[in-house]
């Protein structure tokens, strides 16, 4: 069966772009059965905006820590302070300072 990308595993079927799906082929005595598309491109879902919303004002949101007086006795900060910034490179505060 040849359709639009599944969005769930699905044993008997294939994943293909629209290239590769046309020149499958099935063996002798088998037949290829392909699923009607619609002609534009997909239009995103409601689902597929809110939850885009939703990781951008995640993202946007300031790093919390845990509320005060958590900390057992002994234990340091996790999140060290970010003094510098060069590429994919990062220069940390020591704990101890």
């Amino acid at each position: 069966m040849l359709g639009p990308l599944a969005t769930y595993a699905e044993p008997h079927c294939y994943d293909l772009c629209a290239e590769h799906s046309e020149r499958l082929t099935a063996p002798r005595g088998w037949e290829v059965v392909r699923l009607a598309l619609d002609s534009g491109p997909p239009r995103p879902s409601g689902d597929d905006l809110e939850a885009l919303a939703n990781a951008v004002r995640e993202a946007a949101r300031p790093q919390e820590r845990a509320a005060g007086g958590t900390h057992a006795p002994g234990d340091r900060d996790t999140h060290p302070m970010e003094v510098a910034r060069r590429g994919h490179l990062r220069v940390l505060r020591s704990p101890d300072s």
